[in-house]
């Protein structure tokens, strides 16, 4: 699935779900030119709650706890 961003350019993801009910999306985020600016991880537990999120791309900052 794709999204337009305001500058131009657009988020891909692609969404995966475990055997044990949690949910992953991978998120790509490019520019108008289509290079990548941006790679990321959602993760979502059993309830579908956003709990944890691991950019890879440009800096890998491992996974980072959602605040709730």
């Amino acid at each position: 699935m794709d999204r337009a961003l305001q500058d131009g350019g657009r988020r891909y993801w692609y969404d995966v779900l475990g055997r044990s009910g949690w949910s992953v999306n991978y998120v790509k985020e490019v520019d108008k030119k289509e290079k990548i600016v941006r790679f990321y991880q959602e993760i979502y537990d059993q309830n579908g709650q956003l709990v944890e999120v691991h950019q890879k791309y440009p800096e890998d900052t491992g996974h980072q706890l959602v605040e709730k």
